[in-house]
């Protein structure tokens, strides 16, 4: 679910919200699927969602910006910048970026998993978003 309130002219008055339902993960295997939503990995039963929540969004270069914000995964919560594109279509805003993160730093990939040099620990959390026009 995202909900996303965004006017390039108006930053400050802008924002945005996004939560994942952890347990939605498919991953294509059924015992991977099961893994990945288990304590070690997101601990779904327990986290039930990863959520980012802005705090600021700035312009950057000609139709990139940087949104601040706070997100939160597996009940750890870390301030993070996003470099995100917006461009204007007919059916609405499109919003897409790449975030680098450290999986271990949510505890993502515990017990025999931690191990890095097994799975690395940098990720990259890729999104695209759109969003309805309005009427």
């Amino acid at each position: 679910d995202a909900a996303v309130s965004f006017d390039p002219a108006k930053l400050a008055a802008s924002s945005a919200k996004v939560e994942i339902d952890v347990s939605s993960f498919e991953i294509g295997d059924a015992e991977t699927t099961k893994e990945v939503k288990g304590r070690d990995w997101f601990d779904a039963a327990k986290y039930p969602k990863a959520v980012f929540q802005s705090t600021s969004i700035k312009a950057g270069a000609a139709g990139k910006y940087e949104v601040a914000g706070k997100l939160t995964i597996k009940g750890k919560t870390q301030d993070v910048v996003i470099p995100a594109s917006y461009r204007q279509d007919a059916g609405g805003q499109v919003f897409e970026g790449v975030l680098p993160i450290k999986r271990t730093v949510y505890n993502i990939g515990d017990g025999e998993w931690k191990d890095t040099s097994v799975v690395a620990d940098d990720v990259q959390i890729k999104f695209r978003i759109v969003t309805a026009a309005r009427k």
